[in-house]
């Protein structure tokens, strides 16, 4: 039986496939907030107060919860929309949400995904 050999193209894309199928649990990085909108990606009213978010690949439905690392306060989101679709960003929070966690503008976040 011959060795199997793996061309680093082959395995780089194998991980890529793999990461796409297991979306990260935990994350950290900036985040925003958005207050307008009328329907989210997920098809279903926006609602500027609500406890939801939006995510780049996460799936609808999952729920997040984010840590505010400046003021130690953490919410549990479910992902409703995508985005954010500004470099750098790593998840858009309804008004609502980035309330609770007593955000300005953007702030510093881990996410962890709640089983």
């Amino acid at each position: 039986m011959k060795p199997v050999r793996w061309s680093a193209a082959a395995l780089l894309g194998t991980l890529v496939s793999l990461a796409a199928l297991n979306p990260a649990t935990a994350q950290s990085g900036a985040a925003s907030w958005y207050g307008s909108g009328h329907q989210t990606a997920n098809g279903e009213r926006f609602n500027p107060n609500g406890m939801t978010a939006a995510h780049r690949s996460l799936p609808f439905g999952t729920r997040v919860r984010v840590e505010n690392k400046q003021t130690g306060r953490s919410v549990v989101v479910r992902i409703n929309d995508r985005g954010p679709f500004v470099r750098g960003r790593i998840i858009d929070l309804s008004r609502g949400s980035a309330r609770a966690l007593g955000m300005g503008g953007t702030s510093y976040v881990s996410l962890h995904v709640v089983d």
